[in-house]
């Protein structure tokens, strides 16, 4: 059997690929629950330095595999969107909250919960045939996978609005435009290559400081002003006394160029 999800390895950065080609990367439940698990084994993996989330074949993915959500639909007993608590939930808080960069390789179409995958990165790289699709509302349901905290995030609440409930798709340009592409590249045949390129630069950074921004960030969306300041104290703290603070330092002082190895 074709495993849903392959997992490489290459100097610091792990690429997740999901990997059901012949069906637009569609999430059915031994995806999802393998993207989930692998999440959660890469929240502690000191050998992880950045994250690559791409899909294979020509799309990214279609979002929530609907063949497999008709038969639980006409299963007597069971809950069809059981697996908003069971799978998108815990998938979404663990991408939103990986310590560590998280780059999407957005080739061809990505729809429903498989663009709400891409909007939790923390960059998106995408090509010519790149398009999002808020596919919720056409089949009668809500935002979720935390399109409905991500969306306005990138784009503001009225547009947001518009895409999830006219569900209209948006292309490479404009969804480039729009900011829920990070870089826009050429050629499609350069999305992963350039998604690889940026997460190889972030694995050689300072991985413990870009987990900081990514928690201040989080706190400062929805909170106060001093909710920042002291997310921004405790980040300091524990940034500073990171080895890299200390081998940085030293390296600037001395004109060099600093080597963090991201602890």
């Amino acid at each position: 059997m074709t495993e849903p999800l392959l997992v490489d390895r290459t100097d610091g950065v792990v690429t997740l690929t999901l990997h059901r080609p012949t069906a637009m990367n569609a999430l059915d439940v031994a995806l999802k629950e393998a993207l989930r698990d692998a999440l959660a084994a890469l929240e502690t993996d000191r050998s992880c330095r950045a994250v690559v989330l791409a899909g294979a074949g020509g799309s990214f993915s279609a979002g929530q595999d609907l063949r497999e959500h008709v038969q639980i639909l006409e299963s007597p007993g069971r809950d069809p969107l059981d697996t908003v608590r069971a799978h998108y939930n815990p998938i979404a808080a663990r991408l939103a909250n990986l310590p560590k960069p998280v780059v999407a390789a957005v080739r061809g179409m990505a729809a429903g919960a498989g663009a709400s995958l891409a909007f939790l990165a923390d960059f998106r790289i995408g090509g010519p045939r790149t398009k999002f699709l808020m596919a919720f509302a056409g089949v009668g349901l809500a935002a979720d996978t935390g399109a409905s905290w991500t969306l306005p995030r990138l784009v503001g609440h009225a547009k947001a609005v518009e895409l999830l409930m006219l569900a209209e798709p948006v292309d490479a340009a404009e969804a480039h435009r729009l900011g829920l592409l990070t870089r826009l590249v050429d050629d499609d045949e350069q999305v992963l290559p350039t998604a690889h390129e940026l997460a190889a630069r972030l694995a050689a950074g300072p991985t413990v400081a870009y987990g900081a921004i990514k928690r201040q960030l989080s706190i400062a969306d929805a909170g106060t002003l001093a909710d920042a300041l002291s997310a921004e104290a405790q980040a300091q703290s524990i940034c500073g006394a990171t080895a890299d603070h200390r081998a940085a330092t030293h390296a600037f002082v001395n004109k060099q160029k600093p080597v963090f190895q991201g602890n």
